[in-house]
């Protein structure tokens, strides 16, 4: 066990609790009335997370007045960055007609439209609440079009807090009938599927692991899921509920594969809650209302003003193609450039992921799925991530790294600065090659 990196990761955890009294009471407050003053699993961290005020751009202030560069983009979510003013004014105007119209509106409709120019593949579509709902909806759709009830998933995967598959099974998945594959290796697919074929109602996978790790899927892998799936009768997903950034039409579009069934959220909805599912008609059909036998599909806040207009906006006079292609041409670059560091070091880290989308692993080995990250030093990731909070930089504890539209080239160098100089102080105790 190395005891100096243990003691360095101790000495940088007592002075971020030092620094951040105020985070460290609220937090204490908040477990007065929820468990562990927690509401969302993935922000917490001991000591204890930070608590934020407020935030302008791509920057963040917490309660004991630090500032941070947003390095992490509410985990994929704040692709606009905060309080983007087309945005803001969309939502004051939606606002002055009326929160609550329990009705249709004209903005619902042309948000969708704009959407399925991007996702072609969405012949029709449907809002709902989270990209966990659109997960779970997406599933339902498949499942009552097949008449099968068996789903095949990713070990590693991630498609929602009810559709969890990075550490085993979940008491809090809900009990579909999973069968697990392993991510970059159609094998085990094709195995599962000569085993379960006629049971199997999808495939559901993310293009690239999201929470998993930023983990590209193999272009080879990827088409060759859609050939199975056709050949077995079974619908494929595309979560592309974190990809869908990675280009006008998401990773489908840059790989040119049509899934049967597309889910997202996140940006989508202009930073407010959202998500979306959409396919081929003949499957999204059996939605349509006016049809006796119509699946069913509630939800209040489906088409709630202030994300429809939210979303419109930032869709039509934020999000053009050319803006996503700098960010991810960016994030590419930036990707390079902390790898870059790491290898000059001689350090036994390393960055995966595509365009504006990264994750920091303890191993320079390559990583094709979660397995390849087995034994892995997660002390390494934490001492990196608490020394760049030292320095002003934000990011996910777990690596991840989620840039945004404000995120300019100035704000790259200042990571990539800060990130040097990380490396530069703790290499002697970092993993080594």
């Amino acid at each position: 066990m190395n005891d100096a990196l243990s003691h360095a990761l101790e000495a940088a955890i007592a002075r971020y609790a030092a620094r951040n009294p105020t985070s460290a009471r609220l937090l204490d407050e908040a477990a007065t009335a929820m468990p562990g003053g927690n509401t969302r699993s993935v922000l917490f961290h001991p000591p204890f997370p930070l608590a934020m005020s407020r935030g302008e751009g791509c920057r963040l202030w917490d309660e004991d007045g630090h500032a941070y560069l947003d390095a992490l983009g509410e985990f994929t979510a704040a692709l606009y960055g905060h309080s983007n003013p087309h945005i803001r004014a969309a939502i004051s105007e939606a606002l002055s007609a009326g929160l609550n119209l329990s009705s249709h509106t004209a903005r619902e409709a042309a948000l969708a439209r704009e959407i399925q120019r991007r996702f072609p593949g969405m012949a029709l579509l449907r809002f709902a609440n989270s990209g966990t709902e659109a997960n779970l909806l997406a599933l339902a759709a498949a499942k009552a079009h097949t008449g099968r009830g068996k789903v095949v998933v990713f070990e590693g995967a991630y498609h929602g807090g009810v559709l969890t598959f990075g550490g085993g099974p979940s008491p809090m998945n809900v009990p579909h009938d999973f069968v697990f594959a392993r991510y970059n290796d159609l094998g085990s697919v094709e195995a599962l599927l000569a085993a379960h074929g006629p049971d199997v109602a999808a495939i559901l996978v993310e293009p690239m692991l999201g929470a998993g790790g930023t983990i590209p899927g193999d272009p080879a892998f990827l088409r060759g899921l859609r050939t199975l799936a056709t050949a077995h009768g079974v619908q494929l997903i595309f979560d592309e509920v974190m990809t869908s950034r990675l280009s006008f039409g998401g990773r489908q579009a840059l790989l040119g594969i049509a899934p049967d069934l597309t889910t997202a959220g996140k940006y989508l909805g202009g930073g407010l809650s959202f998500g979306v599912f959409g396919g081929r008609a003949e499957i999204m059909a059996r939605f349509d209302p006016r049809r006796p036998d119509a699946l069913a599909h509630a939800g209040t806040f489906n088409n709630n003003v202030l994300t429809m207009a939210a979303g419109l906006a930032g869709l039509t006079q934020v999000l053009t193609a050319a803006a996503l292609d700098v960010l991810n041409r960016r994030g590419d670059a930036l990707r390079e450039r902390l790898n870059a560091t790491l290898a000059d070091q001689a350090v036994d880290m390393q960055f995966t992921g595509l365009g504006s989308l990264m994750t920091l692993h303890a191993t320079a080995r390559p990583v094709r799925s979660p397995a390849d990250l087995a034994g892995t030093d997660g002390r390494a990731k934490d001492l990196v991530f608490f020394a760049l909070l030292e320095r002003g930089i934000f990011m996910a504890r777990r690596g991840m790294i989620a840039l945004s539209l404000p995120f300019g080239d100035a704000e790259c160098d200042t990571l990539a600065a800060a990130f040097e100089d990380v490396v530069l102080t703790h290499r002697d105790v970092l993993p080594r090659r």
